[in-house]
């Protein structure tokens, strides 16, 4: 639950190696895929606590991916991916606390044990990835944060899980909603450094 690693992927890297390349890579589907099961699973068990961490993967797919991009794309490129994610995740944010905001007075409690399960399997992926990325953590400021990013959003994953068991313990769908409104408004938050800088970057290189 992270909202510091939004903005990193503006520095070049040096570890422009096929090593440093195939563990992107693997994060970035790693990420995507926990995207689209979280989303997946937070309709069909009505969590948005699972939508708010999957906008989390969503913002880290992206992250490893402009890292990527980072090791051989100038600024401005650059820069106009970064303004296109924080712009979708704007979008995403804004809608999650909409839709909690409307879960507050109509919706019922979530199925705490799909949150449960499946906010387990987000925290063994993000720690899975913070492992594969540990020989890096002690590069460049933009490898360190990479591998920062990955496991300090395993917080968000504990926070899930900790929702579902207040779930199941209350009936109540206020732990969920709660956990979702705080990530949420993260993601906003990061959302709106990451297209400061952006705007920034575009007018420096234009």
């Amino acid at each position: 639950m992270s909202h510091a690693c939004h903005h990193h992927h503006h520095q070049p890297s040096p570890g422009n190696t096929p090593a440093y390349r195939r563990v992107l890579w693997a994060a970035l589907v790693i990420n995507a895929a926990m995207a689209v099961i979280e989303i997946s699973a937070g309709w069909r068990a009505g969590s948005l606590a699972l939508w708010a961490d999957a906008l989390d993967f969503v913002g880290d797919a992206a992250n490893y991916g402009a890292s990527l991009a980072v090791l051989s794309a100038g600024l401005l490129w650059r820069a106009r991916l970064a303004w296109l994610k924080g712009s979708a995740m704007a979008i995403f944010g804004v809608g999650v606390l909409a839709r909690a905001a409307w879960a507050a007075l109509h919706g019922e409690p979530p199925q705490a044990a799909t949150m449960g399960i499946v906010g387990t399997l987000a925290l063994l992926a993000n720690v899975g990835v913070a492992v594969m990325l540990y020989a890096w953590r002690e590069g460049d400021a933009n490898m360190r944060a990479v591998w920062l990013c990955s496991r300090n959003d395993a917080l968000g994953n504990v926070a899930v899980v900790a929702a579902a068991g207040a779930v199941a313990l209350t009936g109540q769908a206020w732990p969920d909603l709660v956990v979702a409104v705080v990530m949420a408004s993260l993601a906003l938050h990061s959302s709106r450094d990451v297209l400061r800088q952006a705007r920034a970057e575009i007018r420096a290189a234009a």
